[in-house]
């Protein structure tokens, strides 16, 4: 995807409160709200019964609880979601940065046939599938993006800026993401990541970009080398990218201190390759500056179709996956409540905006640069909201599955819930 969806990166081990241990399956949180302040399931919390105790994942870290904390049908009683909301743990951590997504280029140097920012499939079954419309980022609109910013900034109280440089492929545009990150910095302390195929990414330019505060960057993967070379094609000639990507993650490493996300898409295209791609990965990448995301593709309405389900199968092979990465040194992304984007969460854009490379806003990334989908602009703002309401996207909008929310609950349940006990068992939590 040449503008694959983001991930928050965590990391494991993951923090936990001890509060003690029994049995096995997944429940949502449920109970009154306590009056002395927000109840567990208003702040977004799971409960996830496992191999021998219960777990708690909040907005304040991840606590073990066993059954005397909980009802006969699985709710916590009020005593310990007292204990739990006194220990911090019902609290998420306060919002201390902007989050500012701008695409420094609408084009991509590959054609992915699923990504998002196509329009419709390549009729001809090539690598060149129609895409949003092609802009660049420019000094200019630099300037406008950093004072809009700037007022933002100030109505929310915020003095952090945190940049996501995104695309289309940012790469394609080095100048306009240096330039950028050096620019922000005058406005408040700033640091960045960035979503990058990284077939153009070099040493130098690695090193450049981390200087100015880059700190991560996000790549994707579809498969072990040969389903990934049919899949995330060059879009000039139609060529496999996979030995590039690696060997360009790999100087990169070596030549500064950033640190990767390696995302990789399961489909049934992928599925049978994932096992070789973690070991491949394991032999040719530094583990410990890496961490595994794994992500079933969602369809996105122009043609791509992915028939994996979100089957008990399914769900083992994300534990397989997980526990070999751990085995081989990677992290993986730690388990976390249910959440609020803080881009595309608050209608006003209060904490975040998605801003493309010609400065129009966009309340998400899959909406960035798509035509009758904007909600402003930098020089004048959002929107009124009766304007805005019915082009508001949030996370997922986009997305069809043929299962229903609960069923993708019971998947990311059971995936989060082994992987704790993985945790667990093996002394890492």
């Amino acid at each position: 995807m040449s503008a694959d969806r983001a991930v928050p990166v965590g990391t494991v081990p993951v923090g936990a409160t001890a509060m003690s241990a029994t049995a096995v399956g997944t429940a949502a949180v449920s109970g009154q709200p306590d009056p002395a302040g927000t109840s567990a399931a208003a702040c977004g919390a799971r409960l996830l019964k496992g191999a021998r105790n219960w777990w708690f994942v909040g907005p304040g870290g991840v606590a073990r609880l066993r059954d005397g904390h909980l009802t006969a049908d699985g709710a916590l009683r009020p005593g310990a979601e007292r204990q739990l909301r006194d220990s911090g743990m019902l609290t998420a951590p306060p919002v201390r940065a902007y989050a500012l997504t701008v695409l420094t280029s609408t084009h991509c140097n590959l054609g992915c046939g699923y990504c998002f920012q196509n329009t419709a499939q390549d009729l001809a079954g090539g690598s060149r599938p129609p895409r949003i419309a092609r802009s660049r980022l420019t000094a200019d609109t630099i300037d406008d993006i950093l004072a809009f910013t700037g007022r933002q900034m100030a109505a929310a109280g915020l003095d952090r800026l945190r940049i996501l440089l995104f695309g289309g492929e940012p790469l394609l545009n080095p100048r306009g993401c240096a330039q950028l990150l050096e620019r922000a910095a005058r406005i408040a302390p700033a640091s960045a990541w960035m979503i990058s195929n990284a077939t153009l990414l070099t040493p130098a330019l690695a090193r450049r970009l981390a200087g100015l505060g880059l700190t991560h960057v996000q790549v994707t993967f579809d498969g072990d080398r040969a389903d990934h070379d049919r899949i995330r094609i060059g879009r000039a000639d139609g060529g496999g990218t996979f030995d590039k990507i690696v060997r360009n993650i790999a100087r990169a490493t070596e030549a500064s201190p950033l640190r990767w996300t390696l995302r990789v898409n399961v489909s049934q295209e992928t599925y049978d390759g994932v096992d070789a791609l973690v070991d491949r990965l394991a032999a040719e990448l530094d583990p410990r500056r890496c961490t595994l995301y794994f992500a079933r593709i969602g369809d996105v309405g122009v043609g791509y179709a992915n028939s994996l389900l979100h089957t008990g199968e399914l769900a083992g092979a994300f534990t397989r996956w997980q526990r070999r990465a751990l085995d081989l040194g990677f992290t993986v992304s730690r388990p976390g409540p249910r959440k609020t984007c803080v881009t595309c969460g608050h209608t006003d854009g209060r904490y975040g905006a998605v801003v493309s490379a010609d400065g129009t806003l966009a309340s998400c990334w899959e909406t960035a640069g798509k035509p009758d989908w904007e909600v402003g602009s930098v020089t004048d703002g959002y929107l009124p909201s009766a304007v805005t309401r019915d082009r508001w996207i949030a996370c997922q909008d986009l997305y069809r599955y043929d299962e229903d929310a609960r069923t993708l609950a019971r998947f990311r349940d059971r995936v989060d819930t082994a992987l704790l006990d993985h945790l667990d068992e093996t002394g890492r939590l």
